[in-house]
């Protein structure tokens, strides 16, 4: 095994807290109010929608927050202990390889799924352990999620607990990633490709190559694509894809130590691009590399409170209805 997978296999879960730089607070606050917004029932604009304005607002956004330290459970939290460097090539190297492990291990075990109609509903469940960071207080929440395939009808999902409703959208388009399965088709597979692919916009020069990404594009596509492994379901191939693809983006690395909402150990996969390492990964298994769930903070509408939340999906299915399991 290369030193990589050594330092993967070797960390001991229950080391002293880990900090790391400074997270920008403010930045992720307004990303947080965002999705708030999203969810939010009535006209406007659609939950998770291709998010040109949203990275508009975070290149505008330049003020950094105080340093958070992140322990072996995900969270927040005080104490001492080392500081991993998470910009040595050592551990950007152990990120390519195990966003490139989650891929083979997915080709591995991943068949070609049932094409849900345009007129169906993708469900999911999934569970969301929530930590507030100053007190440790820790609450459960089991969220489920209706979403219709075409966008033409009303989607239900739950945010901690609470029911959101999400109106149709005008000339059934506009979310990011794609529900419809003829247009997650047409996403290409080849790693380079589908990372350029989905920072495409009448704005972008054509030709580029990923050595061409600058900070924002990194970010952008790490965010993308984080939102793309969310869908419980996707063409066969599109999943290692993206896992291949999150390898090739520059500024991705490894956070090893870290624990998901089931409680399992695990390595996190971060941007650290524009100081969101420290807030946003996705985790996986140190050793299968299969994937785990992600982590992610909650401001609270005041400023004053931030949550931890990790979470992972349980169930998924394609139903005719809103309300309707598998």
């Amino acid at each position: 095994m290369n030193d990589e997978l050594e330092l993967l296999r070797e960390w001991d879960a229950d080391a002293a807290p880990l900090t790391g730089p400074a997270r920008d607070r403010a930045r992720h606050q307004l990303l947080n109010a965002m999705a708030r917004a999203d969810r939010r029932p009535g006209p406007g604009p659609g939950r998770r929608r291709a998010l040109r304005l949203a990275v508009a607002a975070v290149a505008a956004t330049a003020v950094t927050g105080t340093a958070v330290l992140i322990g072996t459970d995900g969270s927040g939290g005080g104490g001492g202990g080392g500081t991993p460097d998470v910009s040595t090539p050592r551990l950007q190297n152990a990120a390519a390889t195990v966003l490139n492990g989650a891929a083979a291990w997915e080709r591995e075990r991943e068949k070609e799924p049932v094409a849900p109609r345009d007129d169906q509903f993708i469900y999911s469940k999934r569970i969301i352990k929530e930590t507030e960071q100053r007190t440790g207080e820790v609450k459960t929440y089991t969220d489920e999620m209706w979403e219709s395939v075409d966008v033409s009808k009303p989607s239900l999902s739950m945010e901690l607990g609470r029911e959101m409703w999400e109106e149709p959208e005008e000339g059934g388009g506009g979310v990011w990633p794609p529900r419809k399965w003829s247009e997650l088709k047409k996403l290409p597979q080849d790693p380079e490709k589908l990372v350029l692919a989905i920072l495409s916009s009448g704005s972008r020069p054509d030709g580029r190559s990923i050595s061409d990404l600058d900070k924002l594009d990194r970010y952008e596509a790490y965010w993308l694509l984080g939102e793309l492994l969310k869908n419980p379901v996707l063409p066969q191939g599109l999943r290692p894809a993206a896992y291949e693809a999150l390898a090739l983006v520059p500024g991705i690395k490894m956070i090893p130590g870290v624990k998901d909402s089931a409680g399992r150990t695990g390595v996190g996969i971060a941007s650290t691009e524009r100081g969101s390492a420290e807030s946003k990964y996705l985790i996986f298994d140190p050793v299968s590399y299969e994937f785990l769930g992600f982590r992610d903070e909650r401001i609270s509408a005041s400023g004053k409170k931030t949550y931890i939340q990790l979470s992972h999906v349980v169930d998924w299915g394609i139903v005719d209805r809103v309300r309707q399991r598998p």
